[in-house]
């Protein structure tokens, strides 16, 4: 499972350190140049995995799913590598505290785990989904790209920081 899992590990135990270094008015603000907020940013990070999980299950009861060859999902991690933004992983303008989008990761991380605990690794060999870039991805890679998608995210995470404490507490725009 380390293999599957480490990078996502350590990924978000710097997502989680990046945004411990902020109050919850800081987490919500917009920079002043514009952009997501960091709450914007990590509810995107927890709808995708928690999206992912979905539909992985989904596939694993999908008798029609189809066997596909491996796929370079490590250039997921680029911001080079553009995609649409899919209207379920839309963050909202809601406030939230970052405790709560922290029970927010840790719903998402345990759903991601009890459905690969819960399958065999010739199962998530044998079926895929699509990606919107790659096309169809072995269920196996997705536990993987998650990890990716929130490396690619944390870079995006630590410029917003780095714009909203210097901003001041003045010139941000709260979501509250």
């Amino acid at each position: 499972m380390l293999v599957v899992f480490g990078e996502n590990i350590k990924v978000r135990k710097r997502i989680l350190q990046l945004i411990d270094s902020l109050t919850d008015d800081e987490f919500n603000g917009t920079p002043s140049c514009g952009g997501w907020s960091p709450k914007q940013i990590v509810e995107h990070l927890a709808l995708m995995e928690c999206r992912v999980a979905t539909d992985i299950a989904k596939e694993l009861k999908n008798p029609d799913s189809i066997r596909v060859f491996k796929k370079p999902i490590s250039v997921s991690a680029s911001p080079l590598l553009k995609s649409d933004l899919l209207e379920f992983t839309r963050p909202s303008d809601r406030y939230l505290s970052i405790s709560e989008i922290k029970e927010q990761l840790h719903e998402s991380r345990n759903f991601l785990l009890d459905i690969y605990e819960s399958s065999t690794v010739e199962e998530l060999r044998a079926k895929s989904f699509k990606h919107p870039v790659f096309g169809n991805v072995p269920l196996i890679q997705w536990f993987r790209l998650v990890g990716f998608h929130e490396r690619r995210h944390l870079k995006q995470l630590k410029r917003a920081v780095e714009l909203i404490k210097m901003d001041s507490g003045k010139f941000y725009q709260s979501t509250k």
